[in-house]
């Protein structure tokens, strides 16, 4: 399918989204547009078919964090979303929503998914291009030490909730239909703490700063995202902790701007050099290189040279260093320089437009727009 929407997009849902909530949204998705429920609606049926796409992509740890920094061009999706409905039908679609609400969910307490956290890193350009690692030093929820994040004191063990047996839920009767809700003496967790740490006042987790090594890969931009799985907040109901999210911001460079591969510069050259000729010394990441200045080269002319740029983050290929050079005008000068000039230009005119093509080439162009505009 040309011109993918982006997979966030087509569940509507950010990009920090949670397990629990991203399972929410496709299932909301998948019954809107399934074709049980539109039959005969091509439009319906190839949006179950994005929105089947994306959750498998987002589903899965590996694949969204492939598309994470790299977007489609990081995860094969070749085979999903096309080609028919493998996978779970409506009936399982619709007995996900409902189950847990009339008792068709299966028992355990409920455990949910630690926060994702986000980590804002400002690197040099230099430290972009080549990669590098960082210590960073991240707050955030972390188990207790003292009571190994159990919440109850040391010697001592949670015992199970009397209210809801350990699940975590419990049915009420409401009509014709059981339903099924958290349990209020163990708020879901389904253990009740009667001797709590003294540290974390039996919540099994305190706020702790961490310091973590990030590898920052070659080749980084800005924007990039870095996904360190498991470096998030520690989940509340001993489920797996969030993920770390470590945003890249590259610095302004005093030489050098970035597109994409490619890295540009301005290389500033005298009057003299740029009607000669002549040789320069340019900087690049890897060191100095001489450049030729050929003869009557023009202001604002760019130089390409091959493979002096940036490694791309997703292969092996470099761009290239893009030099362009820029005319300058001699300032304050002295009484001689100036009457050197003078003549320089007097010979010049008497050579009528030889010296000159392009500003004899644009008054001819001015004259004729004129000349139009009266006639």
């Amino acid at each position: 399918m040309a011109n993918k929407q982006d997979y966030y997009d087509v569940l509507g849902v950010s990009r920090n989204v949670d397990e629990p909530e991203l399972k929410k949204a496709y299932r909301r998705h998948a019954m809107k547009y399934h074709p049980d429920r539109n039959e005969g609606d091509a439009k319906a049926e190839e949006k179950f078919k994005e929105v089947k796409e994306a959750y498998d992509v987002l589903s899965d740890s590996q694949k969204r964090a492939a598309y994470d920094q790299f977007g489609h061009a990081g995860v094969d999706t070749s085979a999903a979303g096309h080609g028919g409905f493998s996978g779970a039908g409506f009936g399982d679609i619709f007995g996900d929503v409902f189950g847990d609400i009339f008792g068709g969910g299966q028992g355990g307490a409920r455990t949910h998914r630690g926060v994702d956290l986000r980590y804002n890193l400002e690197l040099t350009l230099e430290q972009a291009v080549s990669g590098t690692t960082v210590k960073i030093r991240v707050p955030k929820m972390a188990a207790c030490e003292i009571c190994n994040g159990s919440g109850a004191k040391k010697g001592s063990t949670p015992s199970s909730c009397s209210t809801c047996g350990g699940v975590g839920q419990v049915r009420m009767q409401q009509g014709f239909f059981s339903v099924q809700q958290t349990c209020p003496q163990c708020r879901g967790a389904g253990k009740i703490i009667t001797d709590p740490c003294s540290t974390c006042h039996g919540q099994g987790r305190v706020r702790d700063t961490k310091t973590i090594s990030v590898k920052v890969p070659e080749g980084v931009d800005n924007g990039d995202r870095i996904r360190l799985t498991g470096e998030g907040e520690i989940s509340e109901t001993n489920g797996p902790a969030g993920d770390l999210y470590v945003h890249v911001a590259v610095k302004e460079h005093a030489i050098f701007s970035r597109d994409d591969t490619d890295l540009y510069c301005e290389v500033p050259i005298s009057f003299t050099t740029a009607a000669l000729g002549g040789e320069l010394e340019v900087p690049t990441l890897d060191g100095k290189v001489n450049l030729k200045i050929p003869t009557e080269t023009q202001s604002g002319k760019l130089f390409r040279l091959r493979s002096k740029g940036v490694h791309s983050v997703r292969s092996s290929a470099k761009g290239d260093l893009l030099c362009r050079v820029i005319v300058e005008t001699p300032v304050k000068l002295d009484r001689k320089q100036k009457e050197i000039l003078k003549e320089f230009e007097q010979s010049i005119l008497k050579q009528g437009t030889k010296n000159s093509p392009r500003a004899h080439s644009w008054l001819n162009g001015v004259k004729r727009f004129f000349d139009s505009m009266t006639g």
